[in-house]
């Protein structure tokens, strides 16, 4: 298979990660017999620094072009800071959103049974949890009517049948291959918008005998993902619910640096790190790759490369066993390993498997 893939490195610890996932990516295709062409873009704060948009017209089609964007991380300090910039890195990244129809974000959590004591939560709570977030990506709040000045400021969460329809079918889709029981997350007793949401979950529903289909409302789903991970097979919600609940379920891995995710749609889909660009340990050589390695693992299993993925799995299971491991998640007394050592020990796996 030749496969076209965009790689859009970005901000702070963007760059360093990314190189471990293209490593990656290149001694699977290696070993497989695949060949692999990248063409790189430029997005976010570095994006404005060189051409004053953090998804500039070029990366678009950069985009357009390839099978498969390998995203990494956006965002600076000095945009967070200012409450009065006109444009931020998180612009460009809503903008490759809405541009390639990315409306389905795919974010599975799952716990490593050597990392378990590095959750917040309960070994007895955690172990064996292992769920999918699908979150509705191009709408809701995020994207609707907004105003703002000094004395009043809305945003307008809005939601089509249509919008709420295509996500729903996504999430039965993963809910059939999987345990088959899928939950709906909102808030049907105070919003208009979630009362669609229900409304239309309630009709797709009879269409998917099979799946076991229940509702939640989003303060409910935030406490039981915390006192019950192991309820949740397949979770579908809107925008802001989702943005929300997938960062509360991505630590119960014990590190950010571990989880993956996949937003897929009209076009060109992406895959990316659960977590964003760490601008304090830009250089330093410490930020985990693995959830960007893990992010080449489901690239590889969106394209039925299934062996090409479960041989990432399994190498990054490997490093884990064997203690190769960013100082975040690495056992006291562990031996030192940067960002660089643990992409070039899975690479060398890959090649040695």
């Amino acid at each position: 298979m030749n496969l076209k893939i965009a790689v859009l490195p970005g901000d702070g610890i963007g760059p360093e990660i990314s190189r471990q996932g293209v490593d990656v990516m290149t001694a699977v295709c290696e070993k497989f017999g695949h060949s692999v062409d990248y063409r790189y873009g430029i997005c976010g704060a570095d994006a404005i620094d060189k051409v004053g948009d953090p998804f500039p017209q070029e990366t678009y089609e950069t985009c357009l072009w390839a099978d498969a964007v390998l995203f990494s991380a956006v965002g600076d300090p000095k945009f967070d800071n200012n409450p009065n910039a006109k444009v931020r890195p998180e612009q460009g990244l809503l903008a490759m959103r809405k541009k390639l129809g990315l409306f389905a974000n795919i974010r599975p959590v799952e716990t490593f049974d050597c990392l378990i004591h590095k959750s917040p939560l309960r070994a007895e709570l955690v172990e064996g949890a292992d769920f999918i977030c699908i979150r509705e990506l191009t709408g809701g709040m995020y994207f609707g009517e907004k105003y703002e000045d000094n004395e009043r400021a809305y945003d307008t969460n809005a939601y089509t049948r249509a919008e709420i329809e295509r996500i729903l079918r996504v999430a039965y889709s993963y809910a059939l291959r999987r345990r088959k029981h899928l939950t709906v997350v909102d808030k049907a007793n105070v919003l208009a918008s979630s009362r669609l949401w229900r409304k239309v979950a309630q009709e797709i529903a009879t269409e998917y005998p099979d799946v076991t289909t229940d509702y939640m409302y989003v303060d409910n789903a935030a406490m039981r993902m915390i006192q019950e991970p192991r309820f949740f097979d397949v979770m579908v919600t809107e925008n802001t619910f989702g943005d929300i609940l997938t960062d509360e379920g991505s630590v119960i891995s014990g590190s950010m640096g571990l989880l993956p995710s996949a937003s897929t749609g009209e076009k060109t889909p992406v895959f990316e790190p659960i977590h964003g660009s760490w601008p304090q340990a830009k250089g330093l050589n410490i930020a985990n790759p693995l959830a960007q390695i893990l992010s080449v693992a489901m690239l590889f299993e969106y394209f039925d490369l299934i062996e090409e993925g479960a041989l990432i799995r399994k190498a990054v299971n490997a490093s884990l066993d064997e203690n190769v491991r960013t100082p975040e998640i690495q056992v006291e007394g562990g031996a030192k390993y940067g960002t660089k050592e643990v992409g070039e020990w899975i690479v060398e796996y890959i090649k040695k498997a």
